[in-house]
């Protein structure tokens, strides 16, 4: 895969501007960056084929679906010669939304989404459950913004 200083300018300019916008047209693209439609069509699909650009997809408002409560859960193995499968162990509970291996106390932070603090405590039993860890909760109160990309 890719990194930033690997990335020619314009590449960073394409990814950047898919980042903020991935639904903007070839057209669209090619006038902000100084391309071609073809020319900036060609660098997309090596960006794609490279793994620069892994996919687009719809953000939604978390609200407006009824997953109002956003939380941070620290998992901590109780028992720590257990194998290190935690994600896998994990990998069916639909609430999760993002899974971050972590250096520190805590062996995973995970990101989750759920419609009240009833649903949370229900969570946090299966999460216990299949993992066999101990968690530390953190519960999001507002946020300023989220899923601003990379800064390239």
């Amino acid at each position: 895969m890719s990194t930033p200083s690997e990335l020619e300018p314009i590449d960073q300019a394409i990814s950047r501007e898919l980042a903020a916008d991935g639904r903007c047209s070839f057209t669209d693209l090619a006038e902000r960056v100084g391309l071609s439609v073809s020319a900036v069509h060609q660098r997309v699909r090596r960006l794609e084929q490279r793994g620069v650009i892994r996919g687009y997809h719809a953000q939604l408002n978390a609200e407006v679906i009824g997953l109002p409560l956003t939380a941070f859960i620290s998992l901590t193995p109780i028992d720590p010669a257990a194998p290190d499968d935690y994600p896998h162990r994990l990998e069916h509970i639909r609430e999760i939304e993002a899974c971050y291996s972590v250096a520190g106390d805590e062996s995973y932070i995970l990101l989750v989404r759920v419609a009240s603090p009833h649903a949370l405590e229900d969570l946090l039993r299966q999460i216990r459950e299949a993992a066999k860890v101990s968690t530390r909760t953190t519960v999001v109160l507002s946020t300023p913004y989220e899923g601003r990309g990379p800064a390239i």
